[in-house]
């Protein structure tokens, strides 16, 4: 019986206290079955099964040590009669959830992504496409918190989408825009739905399509799903979905959907940090001292916002500044975020031929995620003719070594 999940069941460690108690049922009764502690973990899967009777990975194990009884288990999944698809594919999410415990991200290292969360953000999330897991991160005063992890499926050909149809996750990052709940949706979305904004408007300028990219639940006969299971969205299982919900804020929350998430310590985030927020900040000296050829420095020739390139927009600048005698430009509630790896992979022919990231080659991924970042804000100008508040939304590249906007949005 040792045999049994040996690859899987290897000295887990205990789960972290905020761990849902589905998980903590099936590991511990993995790690009990390991360690030759089977009654134990056959209590341990009978109250999971009683409670959850639609889990079919913790009735395969529950099988299994049936099963055991009579006959040496050399794996997962003994049944008679079980597709040898089923199978794997149920042995897929053992993997997965048990990786979770097994090989842990380390605890002093944070994801790359946040550098900087304004205090508005109360939470955010993090989904690692690669380890069927979401990550949720609590921001207290600009340091960020781990206060929840989920076991997630994706879409069934993985991560990184491109049109409609692919039955791809995407990459990128996104807010929560809305949740449909239960009564409006069919049984297939399980206890709701929360909409992202996907396609948001990088995804839209790289020529990405499709639609209705959701985090919902699972049907009521299924507790689960393999780890690739979906048409692209991010499905969780119901009671996970309605945890999860405690965390959100619709129209705040950002969602950052990673291939594989990079996990670095404190001290290289706020190198990172400061870099970014250096460049941002003299962006915004620049333009307040009237120099447009200085504040015009700071664009990439790929620049975009709305319908103008980078000509059109210099020559109204040129014609606005003609006419200031003094301008101050304070930004607020800034917030910013590096896109995550493999954002562009085999898409980069939809990038302009002057773009810095169409010519990052595509084994240089360290170069792609940490050159190019989302940055958002609030922005207050004023000048001798105008007084005026707007919300931004910027993209930043590095081209040769500087920070540059590449795409900017007035919302």
């Amino acid at each position: 019986m040792q045999r049994l999940l040996l690859t899987l069941m290897l000295a887990a460690p205990a789960l972290h206290a905020s761990e849902l108690a589905a998980d903590r049922q099936l590991t511990d009764s993995l790690r009990a079955i390991s360690e030759s502690r089977l009654p134990e973990a056959r209590n341990a899967l009978d109250l999971l099964t009683a409670q959850h009777p639609n889990f079919r990975l913790a009735q395969l194990i529950k099988g299994d040590m049936l099963l055991a009884r009579v006959q040496a288990l050399q794996t997962l999944g003994n049944p008679n009669g079980a597709s040898s698809t089923d199978l794997e594919l149920l042995r897929d999410e053992a993997r997965q959830r048990m990786r979770a415990v097994t090989d842990a991200h380390p605890h002093n290292k944070v994801p790359a992504y946040l550098l900087n969360l304004d205090n508005d953000y109360r939470h955010a999330l993090v989904v690692d496409a690669s380890r069927s897991r979401l990550y949720v991160y609590e921001n207290r005063a600009g340091q960020l918190l781990r206060v929840a992890d989920f076991y997630v499926t994706i879409g069934k050909a993985g991560a990184g989408k491109q049109k409609e149809g692919d039955k791809r996750t995407p990459i990128g990052i996104y807010a929560i825009s809305s949740f449909k709940p239960s009564s409006e949706l069919g049984d297939f979305y399980g206890s709701g739905a929360f909409t992202l904004s996907y396609p948001n408007e990088w995804d839209t300028r790289q020529g990405r399509s499709g639609h209705g990219i959701w985090i919902h639940g699972n049907p009521s006969n299924t507790y689960s799903r393999a780890p690739r299971a979906s048409e692209g969205c991010v499905v969780l299982a119901n009671d996970d979905l309605t945890r999860l919900g405690e965390y959100i804020e619709t129209g705040k929350t950002p969602v950052i959907i990673a291939e594989q998430v990079e996990w670095i310590e404190q001290d290289v985030l706020n190198a990172r940090r400061d870099d970014l927020t250096a460049a941002i900040d003299q962006w915004r000296q620049d333009w307040e001292s009237r120099d447009t050829s200085r504040l015009l420095s700071h664009y990439s020739a790929s620049f975009h916002t709305g319908k103008q390139n980078l000509t059109a927009f210099a020559a109204n600048k040129h014609k606005v500044n003609a006419d200031k005698s003094w301008i101050k430009v304070s930004l607020d509630n800034l917030s910013l975020m590096l896109y995550p790896q493999g954002t562009d992979r085999g898409s980069r022919e939809a990038l302009p031929a002057d773009s810095a990231l169409a010519n990052i080659p595509t084994s240089n991924l360290e170069a792609e995620r940490t050159d190019f970042a989302l940055v958002s804000f609030v922005q207050r100008y004023q000048s001798n003719t105008l007084n005026d508040r707007t919300t931004k939304r910027q993209f930043w590249s590095r081209e040769n070594g500087l920070w540059k906007i590449i795409h900017e949005t007035s919302l």
